[in-house]
């Protein structure tokens, strides 16, 4: 792996393929222990929790619309509106107190035309995986669709080393094979979890289902990473900071969200919201 030192008015160039997240310039990496990095990590842990549990809860109360919790599941994006304004706020506050009356009125957003494409097709992916895990916690047990999604590391493993070209370790296989295991002793002992009232046809195709939405964000994670190496490999774009992060979400949110209000759409879904 080559890394460029950078100059005084040149960004780090880093080689695309084997950029790491490790690689990142040292302002932008920030500590574990940074605050804020702290809240998002709780954020993500407790929406990881209890998500799955809502979603479940929606079906066992009589809730059917697969397309509708598959949009709500993006739907929150708008929330991350609140911290790019704060952010965009403070960036021209102190380049205006700096002098710069250029960049003082530059843009609302860091993105590149390329970074954002790429961040549409990554929410695209996105939405499409929304359905097949909603479908999934529709039949199955919170526990057994749990243990299936959780194979997408696996299939993290195996697209990065693909596309990024991040290599196995030791810890990395012994993670493979024991999810594989535990899928595939599912598999052989399906049927005997199976909640009241779903069919084995059902429980057969909420398993298949599953088992698709952990191979498909198992790509979207390397493919988002690997636009991201894109983006840090040109001269000249901007460091990949937390706002520039938070830009990114707020993409995949909302294509993702417009990928499952079409599909809502399509299978009659506001209309029948509406009546009741």
């Amino acid at each position: 792996m080559e890394v460029e030192i950078p100059t005084e008015h040149r960004a780090p160039k880093v080689e695309a393929r084997a950029w790491r997240w490790h690689d990142l310039p040292a302002a932008t990496a920030k500590p574990l222990r940074d605050p804020l990095l702290a809240v998002n990590f709780l954020l993500l842990a407790v929406g990881a929790a209890c998500g799955p549990l809502l979603l479940r809860l929606y079906f066992l109360r009589g809730g059917s619309r697969k397309w509708l919790s598959s949009l709500l599941q993006t739907a929150g994006w708008p929330l991350l509106l609140v911290p790019l304004g704060f952010s965009f706020s403070s960036r021209r506050r102190r380049r205006s107190r700096q002098g710069d009356a250029a960049t003082a009125s530059s843009g609302v957003f860091l993105m590149t035309p390329r970074l954002l494409a790429a961040s549409a097709v990554v929410g695209l992916m996105t939405g499409a995986d929304n359905f097949p895990y909603a479908y999934g916690q529709a039949y199955l047990p919170v526990s057994t669709s749990s243990i299936l999604i959780s194979t997408q590391l696996a299939f993290t493993a195996a697209f990065a080393l693909l596309l990024v070209r991040q290599r196995f370790t030791g810890s990395t296989v012994n993670a493979i094979v024991l999810l594989s295991v535990g899928a595939a002793m599912l598999g052989m002992g399906s049927g005997g979890d199976r909640p009241a009232g779903v069919s084995g046809a059902q429980y057969a195709a909420g398993f298949g289902m599953a088992l698709g939405a952990a191979a498909l964000y198992g790509l979207v994670l390397p493919v988002m990473e690997l636009s991201q190496a894109w983006h840090a490999a040109r001269a000249g774009s901007a460091a990949l900071t937390y706002t520039l992060v938070v830009e990114i979400q707020v993409v995949i949110g909302l294509t993702a969200t417009a990928f499952c209000a079409v599909g809502m759409l399509a299978n009659n879904d506001f209309q029948v919201s509406f009546r009741h």
